[in-house]
């Protein structure tokens, strides 16, 4: 089997774009969350929302391009191109062949599919854009990806809800340690701050409300928590077989070592209450990384901040871990980014791989009040140097998906 590497990273992201100015923000503790401008929210009970600030589609692609496809495609283009310039891989001198793209999406083009029902209702279905179903269908993003870029191996769209993209990580993972791969771009990407997304997810009582405070709004853990703030955005990663990358002399991040992926098969929206689906997804990983229970040093939970969430994520923790929950450093970085839904694994995992690469914890923002369920090291609000050899990123999603991987420090 062989050995899998993180070697370039791009992310498009409400506190950021780029690798250096979003873990920046992240170590200072930086929020992306404001008030929503992309619509009028007049009739809408959520203000909030965590947007991508200044994103220039044509600085990734052409305009044209660029007018063909929905927003969370242009994301997944340019996160992408980030990630292989970062990578350095040349495109001219690998195996187009046994390159992949494998990335998740959640939703996909629901911005295309609102504004072509507007357009049906006001003039006619005659007038709806011959471009409507290739905008709109969520697999698009890695179509596009792969032929922008010229990837012509494994291409394939991974739908696990709010686990979409740690899902697509943990699959490329397994092809390129399997040998069908050397190198693929994965992640997710996500565009869902529309009228009618955000309307659904104020009708299922899943977003915050806190309006009056929209940065200090998501507050995973906090047992003053109410919601969780809806984002958007794209995180990309290069997965690599540690021979190519070599070969090259790539920057090394990370490895990626192992991969859980369990169902809660319970209920739509909300976790299992013993926590069991998160926590064998977290043990899956570990035993497939072949590590000890206590060699693991940092959590990046999911930490959505919704109470059921919260709770249970850190019930499966200390279910698997035992006495040695309360030696990990866990964090939420959706304090600061919101959540990406389909995306949010793919900025978890370059967050992941950037605390193993500089031995710091980024924190989990506006933890205030301590609640009785909710008893780990959160990293409260400030950042933390710690050596970290091993750490899980994990994602659970509607539907009862759950999905972990466990990345190892680099040596």
């Amino acid at each position: 089997m062989n050995r899998v590497v993180i070697t370039g990273l791009g992310a498009i992201t409400p506190v950021g774009s780029g690798k250096n100015e979003f873990w920046n923000s992240l170590v200072s503790g930086k929020s992306g969350i404001d008030y929503l401008t992309k619509f009028d929210t007049k009739d809408h009970e959520v203000k909030i929302a965590a947007e991508v600030k200044d994103f220039d589609p044509t600085e990734y692609m052409g305009k044209k391009d660029a007018k063909r496809m929905d927003l969370f495609s242009q994301y997944a283009i340019a996160a992408t191109k980030q990630a292989l310039d970062d990578s350095g891989i040349d495109m001219e001198k690998v195996d187009a062949e046994r390159a992949g793209t494998i990335i998740g999406s959640g939703i996909g083009g629901i911005s295309t599919l609102e504004s072509e029902k507007e357009k049906m209702d006001e003039k006619g279905p005659g007038r709806i854009s011959p471009l409507f179903i290739p905008m709109m269908i969520s697999n698009m993003a890695a179509g596009q990806v792969s032929m922008a870029f010229g990837l012509k191996g494994s291409s394939m769209t991974i739908t696990t809800a709010c686990a979409s993209a740690t899902h697509a990580i943990g699959e490329a993972f397994r092809m390129i340690k399997s040998g069908n791969l050397d190198f693929a771009v994965t992640g997710g990407t996500e565009s869902s701050i529309t009228p009618l997304s955000m309307a659904g997810f104020i009708s299922m009582k899943a977003l915050s409300t806190n309006n009056e405070n929209p940065q200090s709004a998501s507050r995973p853990f906090d047992k003053n928590r109410d919601g969780f703030v809806m984002g958007e955005g794209s995180g990309i990663i290069i997965l690599e077989d540690l021979d190519h990358a070599l070969n090259r002399g790539a920057t090394i991040y990370a490895e990626i070592i192992g991969y859980g992926s369990t169902s809660d098969a319970f209920h739509i929206t909300q976790p299992d209450p013993e926590a069991k689906g998160a926590r064998n997804a977290m043990a899956l990983a570990v035993k497939e990384g072949n590590i000890s229970l206590e060699d693991v040093h940092y959590i990046n939970a999911h930490g959505t901040s919704t109470y059921f969430n919260d709770k249970l994520e850190t019930l499966a923790i200390k279910t698997l871990f035992g006495d040695h929950a309360k030696n990990i450093n866990v964090s939420s970085t959706k304090s600061m980014t919101g959540h990406l839904l389909g995306a949010a694994g793919g900025i978890e995992a370059i967050a992941t791989a950037l605390a193993l690469y500089n031995g710091v914890v980024p924190p989990t923002i506006n933890y205030e009040t301590e609640d009785e369920e909710c008893d780990l090291n959160y990293t409260p609000n400030v950042a933390v140097e710690r050596e970290i050899v091993h750490a899980i990123s994990n994602s659970l999603g509607f539907g009862g998906h759950n999905a972990s991987i466990l990345l190892k420090k680099y040596n």
